[in-house]
């Protein structure tokens, strides 16, 4: 635990040191973050590093994309916030309904985490029911978590759906029966989902009269513009987006069925920056940049190279690295356990490399060929010293 000013040494949990290189008082991670630019970070001591982790997957265009940062300091000279709704947010509302007509209307919000909640909610508003089974991580809130401080019946009105598992989820959702509000599932889980699955997931929700929520907080902007949902042709009720939507700028958006929406006028879903203007701006630029520059293909381009590279250290290095996970756009390495990644991590990191030791790694739009394959000799170096 830190003994400095911030509780648990900083506020994003996966970006503790343990979190990313593992506890070792006998070695020194990277310090703390001064500057990023494109795929490259430099910490307080001045060090530069190529970057794959990329703030968690929410950054798409490359960190500082000019044309993004342009729409932001238009926003900052504008004000930010105020007493009005403002036109930006209809105009984003706008957008986002002729890219993906599947969300008719919509609410902006800050984090994934709460726009998975408002999502759920809203599912529990449209059905009278509580129980809600979900496939991926959704956040931290109290709906879907388990941790020490969870009240045991909040615990109890949440249950795991297995991702592709066919079988298993039919009797799941069956068994929750008509006590069941939605399932929510994330449309990547280390591995692409199956069609059979999808149309399980589909079908069982809509038999016990249940609403399917897809969360997009990853893929929105990076495996499609639409996610998983315009990918695999998906028929969600309710659609969750975040992350890469506004290149590392705070904004999520929970949207859907018309029907389903205006549930907001029978419960209570509200933030008081949801509409501050530098995000709502910092999204539509970044809209218009995914679409100009087909940007989830090429990720999928460069992210190929990366996952190639990835099975190709596994061939050779069959002992320390025992798979890979993931798709070209976010994919990682598998371990043979905790003390090779934790030493993967480090060395990766003292060669200048921030490399995620789990779920993901991103590729962005900063990304070049001669990157990915700098990084893939970097891991090539760690890994076959490691071997020695």
């Amino acid at each position: 635990m830190s003994t400095g000013p911030v509780a648990g040494f900083t506020s994003t949990g996966s970006k503790r040191p343990e979190a990313l290189f593992g506890a070792d008082a006998d070695w020194t991670p990277p310090g703390r973050m001064v500057r990023s630019e494109g795929c490259r970070v430099w910490d307080a001591e001045g060090r530069e590093y190529l970057d794959f982790i990329m703030a968690l997957g929410a950054v798409a265009l490359g960190y500082g994309h000019p044309a993004v940062a342009r729409s932001a300091i238009d926003a900052v000279g504008a004000g930010v916030v105020g007493p009005l709704a403002p036109v930006l947010e209809e105009a984003l509302a706008a957008d986002l309904r002729r890219l993906m007509p599947w969300m008719e209307q919509m609410r902006f919000l800050k984090s994934g985490a709460e726009a998975c909640a408002a999502a759920v909610r809203l599912a529990r508003v449209a059905t009278g029911r509580e129980l809600v089974l979900g496939c991926g991580y959704h956040g931290w809130l109290d709906w879907c978590e388990g941790s020490v401080g969870v009240p045991a019946s909040t615990r109890a009105l949440f249950g795991e759906l297995p991702f592709n598992d066919v079988d298993g989820t039919r009797r799941t959702i069956a068994a929750a029966g008509d006590r069941l509000a939605c399932v929510i599932a994330e449309p990547i889980v280390v591995h692409e989902p199956t069609p059979e699955w999808l149309s399980v997931v589909r079908g069982e929700t809509e038999r016990v009269g249940a609403l399917l929520i897809i969360d997009e907080i990853k893929t929105a902007c990076r495996l499609e513009l639409g996610g998983g949902t315009q990918r695999y042709k998906l028929r969600p009720d309710l659609v969750v987006l975040g992350k890469a939507i506004a290149n590392g700028f705070p904004l999520a958006v929970v949207g859907g069925r018309r029907e389903i929406m205006a549930g907001v006028g029978r419960t209570w879903i509200s933030s008081t920056l949801a509409t501050e203007m530098v995000s709502l701006a910092a999204a539509r630029a970044t809209l218009e940049i995914v679409q100009r520059e087909q940007v989830p293909h090429r990720l999928r381009a460069t992210g190929s190279r990366l996952l190639d590279g990835f099975r190709t250290l596994e061939a050779r290095h069959p002992r320390l690295l025992t798979g890979v996970g993931g798709i070209p756009q976010m994919c990682f390495l598998q371990f043979a356990d905790d003390t090779v990644s934790r030493a993967v991590a480090r060395g990766a990191a003292d060669r200048g490399l921030l490399f995620k030791r789990s779920a993901y790694n991103f590729v962005s739009l900063a990304h070049t060929e001669s990157v990915v394959d700098r990084a893939l000799s970097v891991l090539e170096d760690v890994v076959a010293q490691l071997e020695a």
